[in-house]
């Protein structure tokens, strides 16, 4: 169950900036209620370098992920087969995963990783797992974390150990949306690069944006991310 955390002493205007333009500022803090306060706004924080303050974006054009645009080819289509999918069972592991330093995700710091470890405590974030199975027991391949808040979920960081592993995962994220009411839910990645647009990433205006999210921000997390469980919940991709 999510716990809401103390009101943040920071506001972030996103209509102050112009057409293009995406650092709304750099500073504040990373406790749980100004990352909260910042998603709801169409802000997102992450470090520009690996030290120093943080800067608050909300890139014009923004990356989403339409819930019925997920392209699935064949070879991806595959490798649903080799995978188990899990929610939230070693969200501490994928931050781990997403933050080596040898990959992209490098960026995540450890007090970005801390700030987000606290969310997922606090009920907030949470990561899809893709796990494979061999003679030494189940092992974490690849996943995703983000913050889920009503029908949005805002992703921040993927990695795989084992090939098409993060892809497994984004499919079953996907999946697990369009379990509930697909209507007017979110997914949210930042920006729309070349990788993510062949797995059908589109860019859409600033504008439109806030007004999908605004219409996100209205629903009801899906029902994964919101019950409790004493057991970790754990579900094979649906797709064939």
């Amino acid at each position: 169950m999510t716990v809401d955390p103390p009101p943040s002493a920071y506001g972030f205007r996103v209509d102050v900036l112009e057409p293009g333009d995406e650092v709304v500022g750099v500073g504040a803090d990373l406790r749980p209620g100004t990352i909260l306060s910042a998603y709801r706004s169409g802000v997102f924080p992450m470090p520009v370098r690996r030290w120093g303050p943080v800067a608050w974006f909300s890139p014009d054009p923004r990356g989403i992920l339409p819930i019925d645009g997920l392209r699935v080819c064949r070879s991806l289509r595959s490798s649903l087969r080799r995978f188990e999918i899990r929610v939230d069972t070693a969200f501490d592991e994928v931050i781990t995963g997403c933050a080596d330093p040898r990959r992209p995700g490098g960026w995540i710091r450890r007090d970005v990783a801390a700030a987000y470890k606290e969310l997922h405590r606090l009920g907030w974030a949470h990561s899809v797992e893709a796990w494979s199975h061999g003679p030494a027991g189940p092992q974490l391949a690849g996943g995703l974390y983000g913050v889920a808040i009503g029908g949005l979920f805002a992703g921040e960081s993927m990695f795989h150990r084992q090939r098409d592993a993060s892809k497994v995962a984004l499919v079953a994220l996907v999946d697990l949306l369009r379990s509930a009411d697909p209507a007017g839910r979110l997914v949210d990645v930042q920006w729309a690069t070349p990788h993510l647009e062949t797995l059908g990433v589109v860019a859409v205006p600033r504008p439109r944006y806030l007004e999908l999210l605004s219409a996100a921000l209205r629903l009801d997390a899906p029902e994964p991310f919101v019950a409790p469980s004493p057991a970790p919940r754990a579900a094979r991709t649906t797709r064939s």
